[in-house]
């Protein structure tokens, strides 16, 4: 399965120093508030919560306003509360419009509105406010990518790795382009990099394609092994590493490998007619016709399939 390039799900904050209130207990809470609000680890009802509360006590103004509205808008944004978060990142552009977070976090929401043109113009003005912010960069590459522009979202990316080396993300998509240019060498070695900053399935997953289009089968089936070690609940390591299998001929492995495929991902056509190749190198017929005949259901016409059921006598 191929990876896509995504929108990088990180956070433009400013850490600000926090104004203490009248009493120690409304001084507490103020500040866990604040933490909460800002903090890179906050879950995004956490952070809607505590941003909320800064907001509503009336007591900020200026740059600290903007960034409470900046990282609430942030967490309608991972909420999936698009217009909500729009509103609340265009609050804090009107509060201070010389704030990087404002502008980067609402490109974000643009993109995911898919106006990349207005996620690109929020983009560019983010990073003319803070030519170091790698986060803008990366979201500015891969707005660009979406429109089509390759080679503009690679020097995007490039200009991320520049601001920040060990920013994962942007050796991840840099590596998408090259994979999708087919220079798997450069591919590897930028997953490889992403893997080694922030282990996560997508990178293998990713890295294994590439590995598997360059005939490394091998180190294909251990990248999607580590797919099943990290997600096991994930079907995209299963029915990777199965495909694999089956290449090698471990036509049991690749059954096994198809069956928990299926078992988390059923409405997945390629898995059910695989495991019916699996089955019918097996030699089990009835099986093979029937995840046969179930592919064709999800897909009408598939070839892979309606060939099998012929050879089969089952069509």
């Amino acid at each position: 399965m191929r990876g896509s390039i995504g929108l990088v799900a990180l956070l433009a904050v400013l850490t600000l120093a926090w104004t203490a209130p009248a009493s120690a207990a409304d001084g507490d809470a103020a500040a866990q508030a604040w933490d909460a609000c800002i903090g890179t680890a906050s879950a995004p009802d956490d952070r809607v919560k505590a941003c909320s509360a800064v907001i509503d006590a009336g007591s900020e103004t200026g740059r600290k306003l903007a960034a409470a509205y900046c990282n609430r808008g942030h967490g309608l944004t991972e909420k999936r509360e698009l217009d909500a978060a729009l509103s609340d990142l265009d609050e804090a552009v009107r509060i201070d419009a010389t704030y990087a977070c404002a502008f980067n976090n609402r490109g974000r929401v643009y993109a995911f509105k898919r106006d990349f043109d207005r996620a690109i113009a929020d983009y560019d003005q983010a990073i003319k406010l803070d030519p170091s912010l790698a986060i803008a960069y990366n979201g500015r590459g891969d707005a660009r990518f979406n429109k089509g522009d390759a080679g503009g979202a690679f020097a995007d990316f490039n200009a991320a790795i520049k601001a920040d080396p060990t920013f994962a993300m942007a050796y991840g998509n840099r590596g998408y382009i090259y994979y999708r240019n087919r220079d798997m060498a450069h591919a590897i070695s930028d997953y490889t990099v992403q893997i080694k900053l922030a282990p996560d399935p997508l990178a293998y997953i990713n890295r294994g394609n590439a590995y598997r289009d360059s005939e490394q089968l091998d180190r294909a089936a251990a990248d999607y092994g580590e797919v099943i070690r990290l997600a096991p609940a994930d079907a995209r390591g299963w029915r990777n590493r199965g495909m694999i299998r089956l290449y090698q001929g471990d036509n049991k492995g690749g059954l096994a490998d198809y069956d928990k495929a299926l078992q988390y991902d059923p409405s997945d056509v390629f898995s059910w007619n695989n495991r019916g190749q699996a089955r019918m190198r097996l030699g089990d017929k009835q099986g093979a016709i029937a995840d046969f005949r179930k592919a064709l259901e999800l897909r009408p016409g598939l070839p892979t399939a309606r060939e099998a059921l012929q050879k089969l006598g089952a069509l």
